[in-house]
């Protein structure tokens, strides 16, 4: 709990990080002052792009305590504004996620480097929730994860392409920890149909896991600067993600 006299500093920064086949990447770091131990996080950002909100949300986790890397995926395609970049990709087709997979990796790697790091989980809205679900099944080492309205979790086979070959749901059963969803009964990406698959398939699989859906709320409701903006739900969304969080990630470090 927050209190009025305790002592807050953070340090924040752009970084450079290996990813995908040892590629150098750029990302975003920010962690509180102080020796710790503390929790990891590592962000995912959306499809349009790298953008200020994700930075603000990396610091947003290291105020409540968290040492949080947002990396850049699209570093490989150049620099320039992220709405400009964030275009270009997707006029590529995107991302492949073997190159994602490798490229949270890698910044989960160097949480895991840290001395005063604990537990780590991982955070994604829109793709990067898609991410987030992949990486939690896919690769060892993530203690949580929080998926924010990921979309193209189900995928259908006509959807399916060389870059996604594989839909993530039919990746459930392979899901190594705890996660928390977040999502708008008004999405069409993904749908609430598409949100019930997603659940019946981790009640199948018996996962731990909770969701929360919102009525009046749509694709990225969290996004203060967007017209999705629901600031009740999205203060409500935030309460319960660091709730969760906080008892996935946090619970061993305060014993």
């Amino acid at each position: 709990m927050y209190q009025t006299n305790q002592y807050e500093g953070m340090i924040a920064e752009t970084a450079s990080i290996q990813g995908h086949k040892g590629d150098m990447i750029n990302a975003y770091v920010a962690r509180p002052l102080g020796t710790g131990p503390f929790p990891g996080m590592v962000v995912i950002h959306h499809a349009p792009g790298w953008d200020e909100w994700y930075r603000e949300c990396t610091r947003r986790f290291a105020h409540h305590g968290y040492v949080a890397i947002s990396p850049n995926l699209y570093f490989r395609d150049g620099h320039g504004t992220p709405e400009d970049v964030g275009a270009k990709v997707r006029a590529g087709g995107g991302i492949p996620d073997e190159q994602v997979l490798g490229d949270l990796d890698g910044a989960k790697n160097l949480l895991r480097s840290l001395p005063y790091v604990g537990k780590i989980g991982v955070f994604g809205t829109c793709s990067g929730g898609r991410h987030g679900f992949l990486a939690a099944c896919r690769l060892k080492g993530f203690d949580a994860l929080v998926e924010c309205w990921g979309g193209r979790v189900v995928q259908s086979k006509e959807e399916l392409t060389p870059k996604q070959p594989v839909a993530p749901i039919d990746y459930t059963k392979d899901l190594s920890c705890p996660m928390i969803g977040l999502f708008g009964n008004d999405d069409k990406s993904p749908s609430p149909e598409q949100v019930n698959q997603h659940e019946a398939e981790l009640k199948k699989h018996g996962k731990n896991y909770e969701f929360h859906r919102y009525d009046g709320a749509g694709h990225g409701f969290f996004y203060y600067d967007r017209p999705a903006y629901r600031q009740e739900q999205a203060v409500d969304g935030w309460k319960k993600l660091f709730a969760f969080c906080d008892k996935t990630l946090k619970s061993e470090l305060q014993r």
